[in-house]
């Protein structure tokens, strides 16, 4: 989902390319809501606490995961820092509300939440700040649930497709191992895996939605575009079908009662 980082120090230029590059997704808005995956229900299952029934989506995008937990009969509220992001989100989900925000300043209420869910999202926080300002918002025994969708670098052709991909790869997202500071407790770890079929379009959609796809020059995109295209049609060519294997790593910590 879209980013929610604050800038570095001051004079720390990386700190301000790390928000370019968060900010970036409002861009392709809806080439991001076309090519995203969605995440598995055993993935929500896990993640979400006995009894929940307000939910917020933190670095909502254009509701990807809110869609999963309005279906479920959630009463969500998302927050998503990028204006693209949110005028397509108001679009597919015009019931939902959908607010202003970052992981470092919620525009919610102290303890209006049971769980605070964040996809794709939590690498692009300051956990030292995000952290106390999502249990604030969490009522006691309240959950913060993070998830991300990471390609199965252990099937071959995804593997080779990842060495196409300019940037850092998503086992630098953090997915591992998130850093989650006080006042939660331990941070608990689960996998999901599963299979997502797709089309050429929809892969090479995947590609350009991609924050350091988005920051390449036109020409250099284009190279890259061509290079993801042609490894898909010779997998295409030799298997008939096109399918992305995706590991969901998910991470649960809860506040103390």
């Amino acid at each position: 989902m879209a980013g929610m980082s604050q800038p570095g120090p001051p004079g720390d230029r990386t700190g301000d390319r790390v928000v370019d590059r968060a900010r970036s997704f409002g861009a392709v808005a809806d080439v991001y809501d076309r090519a995203r995956p969605s995440y598995p229900a055993e993935a929500l299952d896990w993640l979400l606490p006995d009894g929940a029934r307000r939910v917020l989506d933190l670095g909502a995008g254009t509701g990807k995961l809110t869609r999963s937990l309005v279906a479920r009969g959630l009463d969500v509220v998302a927050v998503e820092p990028a204006p693209g992001m949110r005028e397509q989100f108001a679009k597919v989900l015009p019931g939902v509300e959908v607010l202003d925000g970052t992981g470092e300043s919620i525009p919610l209420p102290d303890g209006s939440v049971d769980a605070v869910l964040m996809a794709q999202a939590w690498h692009w926080v300051d956990p030292a700040t995000a952290s106390p300002e999502v249990a604030r918002v969490l009522r006691p025994g309240g959950r913060l649930g993070l998830l991300w969708n990471v390609r199965d670098a252990g099937v071959d052709w995804i593997a080779r497709l990842d060495r196409l991909l300019p940037g850092p790869g998503e086992e630098q997202l953090g997915s591992l191992a998130p850093r989650v500071g006080p006042p939660f407790g331990p941070v608990e770890r689960y996998d999901v895996r599963w299979s997502d079929p797709v089309t050429l379009d929809s892969l090479l959609d995947l590609t350009r939605s991609r924050s350091w796809v988005i920051a390449l020059t036109p020409q250099r995109r284009e190279e890259v575009l061509e290079d993801v295209r042609a490894q898909a049609q010779a997998h295409l060519a030799e298997t008939g079908s096109l399918a992305l294997e995706y590991v969901t790593r998910c991470s649960r910590a809860t506040l103390p009662r």
